[in-house]
């Protein structure tokens, strides 16, 4: 009669409740304010960081053969403490249930997220594989500071690019800093497309663009989502280097001019709605809106 028991109670728990781990508390000592970054080698090198507001990650190419297709776009986690929570999530294996921290539930698909970048030509935007390799420059508590090597791939068959991006995200804002450098071969201005992607929450719409051609930034507001709210992005780039805007199938795209080698500075920044920093579309367009970003490489 026990093991019939234990079976009945198995039947009636939650499917996450038998299949994962709980989350584990955050210690005293952890529910601090801070930024953080940390390597998921347990998860095929996802590479995460986050701060006291925002939460971000990056696969590695580790994910291209487990779960294809992978993307090197980037990944927004909707965060409502604000000290650090993913490595303790997804360590679960249940990193999309809101387990009262937070969660992840943005779909990057095989778009850009909310901030990967691709060189724009002939109507095309071509795109690498996921990052290559990391260095880690400072993993907190006053930022979040590293960079990323993506091995080279093709534009059609004109050229070879290959980049160095380095992520830096301070304790206190929703936006992380991105110095790109791109290398290409042969040399030539290059147009790239930093992208939004299109299906940005799974079974529903895009959700609501802003675009704003004079200060060369977009911002997305997100559907709803009945469960686990909105989702917010925004990008910024530099006036002088701004292109235009484009799309394709994937990604809502902001356009750069870049100079092979030489670095270029743009923000990518997300929000969620359940964080108690922004409810509603106005609150976080607002806070877009007022952003006066440094692009001095």
């Amino acid at each position: 009669m026990r093991g019939l028991a234990l079976a009945f109670a198995l039947l009636v728990l939650p499917a996450n409740a038998q299949d994962h781990p709980p989350l584990r508390p955050a210690t005293e000592d952890e529910q601090k304010a801070r930024a953080a970054v940390v390597i998921a080698g347990y998860r095929y090198d996802d590479l995460l960081w986050e701060n006291d507001r925002i939460a971000y990650r990056i696969y590695g190419r580790a994910l291209e053969k487990a779960e294809p297709p992978s993307s090197s776009g980037i990944d927004a986690w909707g965060k409502r403490v604000r000290w650090p929570f993913m490595d303790r999530q997804l360590r679960t294996g249940d990193q999309h249930r809101d387990h009262g921290e937070g969660l992840d539930f943005y779909n990057v698909g095989t778009g850009r997220g909310t901030g990967g970048l691709g060189i724009w030509y002939d109507n095309k935007l071509w795109t690498s594989r996921n990052y290559a390799r990391h260095r880690i420059f400072d993993a907190g508590p006053r930022i979040a500071d590293f960079s990323v090597d993506y091995d080279p791939w093709p534009v059609d068959v004109l050229r070879t690019v290959w980049e160095t991006r380095r992520f830096t995200l301070p304790a206190g804002t929703n936006f992380t800093r991105l110095t790109s450098t791109i290398w290409s071969n042969p040399s030539g201005t290059l147009i790239v497309g930093i992208g939004l992607s299109k299906r940005p929450i799974a079974g529903s719409g895009l959700g609501e663009i802003e675009k704003d051609g004079t200060h060369a930034r977009m911002t997305w507001w997100g559907p709803a989502d009945p469960e686990r709210g909105r989702m917010g992005a925004a990008i910024i780039v530099d006036p002088l280097a701004f292109a235009g805007f484009a799309e394709d199938a994937d990604n809502i795209l902001i356009l750069v001019r870049v100079e092979p080698g030489r670095p270029f500075i743009y923000y990518s920044g997300a929000a969620w709605d359940r964080s108690g920093d922004f409810a509603d579309r106005a609150a976080w367009q607002a806070y877009v809106d007022k952003q006066q970003p440094d692009f001095r490489p």
